[in-house]
């Protein structure tokens, strides 16, 4: 028979507990939270964070995904046939520099 010991926790804790704990014993419930946060990796705080790095990433991959839109609808309008004035081509070109785009069309 496994030996027992006494655990002493909040009131707010024991009260968590028993609303939750279904049909388990009190010992079994903590002993699954354990187990499942211990399978979950114990970090998950950590994981709800973006790092640095992956934000540089999202921010990369919106950025082309812009340039590519933008370049699409370019396109789509020469298809046309419509002739763009050069100085709304020159504005579009320009804004999309200051976004740090090169564009593949030039």
């Amino acid at each position: 028979m496994p030996e027992k010991r006494m655990l002493i926790v909040d009131a707010d804790v024991a009260r968590k507990i028993e609303e939750n704990r279904g049909d388990m014993s009190v010992s079994e419930f903590i002993n699954f939270l354990i187990d499942s946060q211990l399978r979950a990796g114990g970090n998950k705080n950590i994981d709800d964070h973006v790092t640095k790095e992956e934000f540089r990433q999202f921010e990369q991959g919106i950025k082309d995904l812009l340039r590519s839109f933008l370049e699409f609808f370019l396109s789509y309008g020469l298809e046309l046939g419509r002739q763009s004035a050069g100085k709304e081509l020159e504005e579009l070109s320009h804004k999309l520099k200051s976004l740090g785009f090169e564009s593949k069309n030039r």
